[in-house]
């Protein structure tokens, strides 16, 4: 039989596809250290900063205290998943794999969509974590509100689901949740997370328009009563998805050119 050339014909959607999302979910899914990092810490934020009993009698919008502070890091426990599972693509370029993806006929585009998938999953699973804690530890929401609360907490996460993957081509392997862990702490106070932007001042609560944590945070805190600038809010989140999200796919397409 006659050797043939290789088809290097780009495949349906690019190469995206459930086999290649269920692989990469198993290979995250081994890693324990990513998933207690991702997992517990977010709760035990909680348990540490939001449970006192003063919070769970004092009101704030449609619930108390405690629900407030349960919604704020249950979309940092889905900003730090699902940075870490897009991050992950680091250990990747460490190991030599995006060079051999450059021999295949994978397209940058169904690459980067897989492992934004991929994160997303991690980060619904942390926020689904924290509101069960925070159910059980005295958060008083009305159902529809946490559940509303919970669903745009994941929707939003995939700004930092982009952001991760970005940093992982950016990054070392062997420092990219170093720097991201305190990078995602110091965006988070500084958009209004953990403190409301409101009490910043003039000044920062204008630069905390331009951060990506920004948008997430107005999004997700509207069902508490919270209401900011809507619009404003979903442009931040829009533009920083499109930002890191394209980074991603330049720089896997430069760093799959050097084979």
């Amino acid at each position: 039989m006659s050797t043939t050339a290789l088809d290097r014909r780009v495949p349906r959607l690019g190469g995206f596809s459930p086999t290649f999302l269920r692989l990469e979910l198993r290979r995250m899914l081994r890693n324990r250290r990513t998933v207690i990092f991702t997992l517990v810490m977010p709760a035990a934020f909680f348990l540490l900063f939001g449970t006192s009993s003063s919070y769970r009698d004092e009101s704030a919008g449609a619930g108390n205290v405690t629900a407030y502070v349960m919604v704020s890091l249950a979309l940092y426990g889905a900003m730090v998943a699902a940075t870490s599972g897009g991050a992950m693509v680091a250990t990747e370029r460490a190991l030599g794999w995006s060079r051999q993806l450059r021999l295949s006929p994978l397209d940058p585009v169904a690459y980067v969509a897989v492992k934004v998938c991929v994160a997303m999953v991690l980060g619904g699973a942390s926020v689904v974590v924290v509101n069960v804690v925070g159910r059980l530890s005295g958060a008083s929401l009305p159902w529809d509100r946490t559940l509303a609360c919970a669903l745009l907490a994941w929707v939003c996460s995939l700004v930092f689901a982009a952001f991760g993957l970005f940093m992982g081509y950016l990054l070392p392997s062997e420092n990219v949740m170093q720097v991201l862990g305190p990078v995602l702490a110091v965006l988070s106070f500084a958009g209004g997370l953990f403190v409301p932007v409101d009490q910043l001042g003039d000044v920062f609560s204008t630069i905390a328009t331009f951060t990506p944590v920004y948008g997430a945070a107005e999004i997700v805190r509207a069902p508490l009563g919270d209401h900011g600038n809507l619009w404003v809010a979903a442009l931040n989140v829009l533009v920083w998805v499109v930002v890191f999200a394209a980074g991603a796919v330049w720089r896997f397409r430069r760093d799959t050119a050097r084979v």
